[in-house]
């Protein structure tokens, strides 16, 4: 895709930007991405959104929507950096476990 809709709809060339950035906050549940673009060294946001993963009861299906989701962003905006946000504190072993593993399969899928 060789443009974006902005939130005013006005297509934007991706071509326009110096960098495009994706944000990702990694989630076992839901996950939220961002797009931002730097033109000049100034910011905007291109495209933000979150992926629902409650619907998938096998952690291992929700890893793969992720994984294929965060590819998809990859194709579709061609971003030059990438941004996750890191786990930092827990009391369950098991729910860092899976943040670490979902964190792992965006990262893949973002240098695949």
């Amino acid at each position: 895709m060789n443009s974006v809709k902005t939130p005013g709809d006005s297509p934007v060339s991706l071509k326009e930007w110096d960098r495009i950035i994706i944000g990702v906050d990694p989630g076992t549940n839901v996950m939220g991405y961002g797009i931002l673009g730097v033109k000049s060294k100034k910011p905007a946001m291109i495209a933000l959104g979150v992926i629902e993963l409650n619907k998938f009861e096998s952690h291992y299906l929700r890893l793969r929507r992720i994984y294929d989701r965060i590819l998809s962003l990859v194709d579709q905006y061609l971003p030059d950096e990438m941004a996750i946000e890191a786990p930092f504190f827990g009391k369950n072993v098991q729910s860092m476990l899976k943040l670490g593993r979902a964190q792992g399969v965006a990262m893949a899928a973002a240098l695949s």
